[in-house]
């Protein structure tokens, strides 16, 4: 379970203890402030070697990156150390505040807003040879200000897992895969027995928010300026998962035993389970004898839609040898690192010109990478993650709750953060 349990602290950004000592922390001193952005010119100090911070997976994503920065190092001259650690975003925050940030950093979306805004990172997205080959939607998540701050490293989207024994014992076949809300909803019934249920999911905003996506809404508009929380599509979006919840056709991972959706469908206490491709890991070490496919989630009243989660390689703005400090990240996000990255430890490269070639790696994922067109992130704006705490406390009782009075909550709480 420690592949899935790294990747949603860190990658779908919903812990809070960044979020609540970002404006506390970070100097961005130092530096004029042309500096910390790519208008000036970089620092570059040799007689310094650059340090990694990264919070890691487990023992194949360590691995990875340390061979990784040190072909990097030995190639260019320049020594460079890779960190693990043990909480990422208190470390970082800790660094910061001492005014000794690592150089290069793992880096969430939701803690992007907070050190952007006081300074602390390295604008540098432009100057990126190979800019124009991440995914618009992964540029969009690292984007404050107007200002493309980092680099995305990798992502991951949800989709739609099906167990593939439970499917045919209930006499479903390919052609009854949903790509329709109704349709979701029949097979979900269709799948349900006295030992399993359709469909389970996590009952957090990282998973409903899906719901949301399909039926036209996202939590704040795409640059994050203005909050859309309770929007009727949003609403409606809620209200089809309540629908599920209480025809029975669809629960909660917690209210059947299971950690997560991932748990709740490996121990075949579902049939089916929304989650992000960092599934794989678990199925291949904990449910090895699970037979499953991967579709893509059922399209909603304005189509398809799903939710993404990333990091990016941070640079701080204190940096001594910010060139060197992008040399590397050009180098981690090159279609071979990322290849390698993804073969060693699972993640999905984050340009497009490595997409083919995942493709034919790993086949049976497609609708992962696929949904990389559609995909929505989470709010960029200092408390976001704050907010989405909020809700996530109130949608675990959304079964019996009242989705537009839940949303009505997370607009005004949103909207404070505007002010």
């Amino acid at each position: 379970m420690q592949r899935r349990n790294s990747r949603l602290l860190i990658g779908a950004g919903l812990t809070v203890v960044g979020a609540l000592t970002l404006s506390a922390c970070g100097s961005g001193s130092g530096f004029s402030s042309d500096s910390a952005t790519t208008g000036g010119e970089l620092t570059s100090d040799s007689s310094q070697g650059l340090s990694v911070l990264i919070g890691s997976s487990g023992d194949a994503e360590t691995a990875a990156v340390n061979a990784a920065v040190a072909a990097w190092a030995k190639t260019s001259g320049t020594n460079a150390e890779v960190s693990v650690a043990s909480d990422l975003n208190q470390q970082l925050a800790q660094g910061f505040a001492a005014q000794k940030p690592a150089d290069v950093f793992y880096l969430s979306t939701d803690a992007l807003a907070g050190y952007a805004s006081n300074g602390s990172l390295l604008t540098y997205g432009d100057n990126l040879a190979n800019k124009d080959d991440f995914y618009p939607s992964l540029v969009s998540a690292f984007t404050y200000d107007g200002e493309f701050y980092c680099a995305p490293k990798d992502f991951s989207t949800l989709q739609l897992l099906i167990n593939t024994d439970l499917w045919a014992q209930a006499g479903l076949t390919d052609a009854d895969i949903p790509t329709t809300w109704n349709e979701l909803a029949t097979v979900s019934a269709t799948l349900t027995t006295d030992s399993q249920v359709g469909l389970a999911l996590g009952s957090e905003y990282a998973r409903l928010g899906a719901f949301m996506a399909q039926a036209g809404g996202s939590l704040m508009n795409e640059d994050s300026t203005e909050a859309t929380a309770n929007s009727p599509e949003n609403v409606a979006g809620l209200e089809y998962a309540q629908t599920l919840l209480n025809d029975g056709v669809m629960s909660y991972a917690s209210e059947i035993g299971a950690g997560w959706g991932g748990e709740a469908f490996g121990k075949q206490l579902s049939a089916m389970t929304i989650e992000g491709n960092w599934i794989t890991g678990a199925m291949t070490n904990d449910f090895p004898d699970v037979n499953y496919t991967v579709a893509e989630l059922p399209a909603g009243p304005e189509g398809k839609g799903t939710l993404q989660f990333t990091n990016c390689w941070g640079i701080a703005a204190d940096s001594p040898n910010q060139t060197a400090a992008l040399n590397l990240v050009e180098q981690l996000t090159s279609k071979d690192a990322q290849l390698t990255f993804s073969e060693e430890f699972g993640p999905m490269p984050s340009i497009m010109s490595a997409a083919a070639e995942w493709k034919s790696a790993n086949p049976t994922l497609i609708p992962f990478l696929d949904g990389a067109d559609y995909a929505q992130g989470v709010p960029i704006v200092q408390g976001a993650a704050d907010v989405v705490s909020d809700l996530n406390a109130q949608l675990e009782s959304l079964k019996t709750g009242n989705a537009q009075a839940i949303l009505d909550s997370t607009q005004k709480n949103l909207q404070a953060l505007l002010k």
